[in-house]
């Protein structure tokens, strides 16, 4: 399989990682953090911003995982890379979001 198709798959978790806070929170009715705010990505957005963001996020990551190349959950590699870039991306969002939401502090 060529490369660029692992890479989709990677990228692909990230943006499925990243669309579950965002949409989960926005549902709830919470504010949270999202590129459109001011200090971006530190200021809160709406709910509704944050449930339009997460669909985004959810969308693309599936057109990354599915739409490129033939991803197959069965397929070990397949399942491990886009399960290495959701699981990056959740260590990333919970390092960075962390300190706003009562998370550890980021250890220097």
């Amino acid at each position: 399989m060529p490369w660029y198709q692992y890479l989709a798959y990677f990228v692909g978790g990230m943006f499925v990682a990243n669309a579950i806070p965002h949409f989960v929170s926005g549902m709830m009715g919470r504010s949270f953090q999202s590129p459109f705010a001011s200090p971006s990505g530190k200021g809160l957005s709406s709910s509704t911003v944050n449930v339009l963001w997460g669909a985004s996020n959810l969308a693309l990551g599936y057109l990354l995982i599915y739409r490129i190349g033939y991803f197959d959950v069965r397929v070990t590699a397949d399942a491990i890379t886009a399960g290495l870039g959701a699981l990056l991306m959740a260590i990333m969002a919970a390092r960075m979001f962390g300190r706003f939401h009562g998370g550890a502090p980021i250890a220097r």
